[in-house]
């Protein structure tokens, strides 16, 4: 009966008299097809007209320094004859990579465990609020939170963490080498704090929204077997939402690398290799917030832009690798 009934309505459907989203003559297809590809090669067009000028302009300090503008750390932009102009990109790729590699060590397990409290163990009265106030926190100014971080986090992480620590481990052990450079606050570690505390929201919020995509069927189902909460989030929950969590973290890690006025505030800015987290370093995009004003020879700008085309390649890298990623989930 099933079977029959199904067959005499696949029968009485309308037969389609042609390819589905191919452009028509008489309704305004052909229009609108026009207006989605056209809105589409003008994004195509400006991405490449943007990556063709980070190439022009910073092909001269790529030609003049070559490979050595990826492994020197030397940033001399006031030459002399006996002390060349000099540039290297050593310093901002490092600190670029660290502050975005601990701000995401710091910050994943925490919108986790916030996605997990609103979704599973928050009153439904209170998780409202709770997830307004952290979708707000995405709202702020990064140069609130630098302004923050400068007044407020930095003198008091070196006096009740820095100096303490500075005080109590040997100097010459791998501790006091890894947590050793000037009790001022303002260091690699502390700018990962800064954009840990930026990329959280994002990443918490957008968790909790695929938390709640899950089937109520599937966590009912596991409880109503004898698991319990840690069980089902770890054996339920977060395999099923395992693809979609790469794009979070991704939105994050996005957000941590591109930063550039709150790092610029309390990192220190110090155009060398940092030696350990308390070290001052820089990141590519506050130096070229710190000096792209002040640039006037040809070679400084060049090597500015050069560190912006830099980090579009590390920022299109990262997102390569995510689908990367995606695509082998999919295997």
């Amino acid at each position: 009966m099933a079977d029959a009934l199904m067959a005499a309505m696949v029968e009485q459907a309308p037969r389609s008299k042609g390819p589905r989203g191919a452009p028509g003559s008489g309704n305004g297809d052909g229009l609108f097809h026009a207006l989605c590809f056209s809105a589409a090669m003008v994004l195509m067009a400006t991405l490449a007209g943007l990556l063709v000028a980070l190439l022009i302009g910073g092909w001269p300090a790529f030609s003049r320094f070559g490979f050595s503008f990826f492994t020197s750390s030397v940033w001399n932009p006031s030459g002399t004859p006996d002390n060349p102009e000099a540039y290297g990109a050593a310093g901002p790729i490092a600190g670029t990579l660290i502050t975005a590699f601990i701000a995401m060590l710091l910050a994943f397990p925490l919108a986790v465990g916030i996605a997990v409290f609103l979704v599973e163990f928050c009153p439904r009265r209170l998780a409202h609020w709770v997830g307004i106030a952290v979708e707000l926190l995405a709202g702020i100014p990064s140069i609130v939170y630098g302004m923050w971080g400068l007044f407020v986090l930095a003198p008091w992480f070196a006096e009740h963490i820095q100096t303490p620590l500075l005080l109590d481990l040997d100097p010459d052990g791998f501790w006091g080498k890894l947590f050793s450079g000037v009790p001022n606050g303002a260091n690699i570690f502390t700018a990962s704090l800064i954009l840990a505390i930026m990329v959280l929201p994002y990443i918490a919020t957008v968790f909790r929204e695929l938390l709640l995509s899950i089937p109520p069927y599937l966590r009912e189902a596991a409880y109503g077997m004898g698991c319990t909460p840690f069980e089902v989030v770890r054996n339920i929950m977060l395999p099923y939402i395992r693809r979609s969590a790469v794009g979070a973290v991704m939105l994050g890690l996005g957000r941590a690398l591109g930063e550039t006025m709150a790092v610029t505030f309390i990192i220190g800015n110090s155009h060398a290799l940092p030696h350990s987290l308390f070290d001052s370093g820089s990141t590519i995009a506050s130096t070229i917030a710190n000096e792209f004003t002040e640039a006037t020879g040809d070679l400084h700008v060049s090597a500015l832009i050069a560190l912006g085309l830099i980090l579009f390649l590390i920022t299109f890298a990262t997102l390569a690798a995510a689908r990367l990623l995606l695509g082998r989930e999919k295997l």
